[in-house]
């Protein structure tokens, strides 16, 4: 069973930055493609940032492009967001999220195509 841990959310000012992590307990954390999600309150989660297998592909929402970088260490099982510039309006409790990929080139951006999540961790940013 794939168990997602995430860490390093808190309050932060405008312009500040945050790092996010995720840690998994999995054997195959290599063969998942990761992604990072938000939703704040009242609203429904949406998608921030995804990574596929090798690292080599990443995809962000329109909303972080320029501002977040997403990576991960595949032999510490664990991806990262990087949240810089953070504005008020990217307050909302984050969560990562991990998918299977049979092959490398695969990668995934809606949250219905992701089984396994963890538990959040908030971000909350103040003007």
């Amino acid at each position: 069973q794939v168990q997602l841990v995430e860490s390093g959310g808190g309050l932060v000012q405008a312009g500040d930055s945050l790092r996010l992590s995720c840690a998994a307990s999995m054997y195959t954390f290599s063969t998942h493609v990761m992604g990072w999600f938000r939703q704040a309150p009242g609203k429904e989660r949406q998608f921030v940032a995804a990574i596929n297998t090798s690292g080599g592909t990443t995809r962000y929402a329109d909303s972080v492009k320029g501002r977040f970088s997403i990576s991960r260490d595949n032999a510490k099982n664990t991806v990262y967001l990087q949240m810089n510039s953070l504005k008020p309006e990217d307050t909302a409790v984050y969560y990562c999220a991990a998918r299977y990929a049979s092959a490398g080139y695969y990668i995934f951006v809606r949250a219905t195509d992701f089984g396994s999540w963890g538990q959040g961790t908030q971000v909350t940013v103040s003007s």
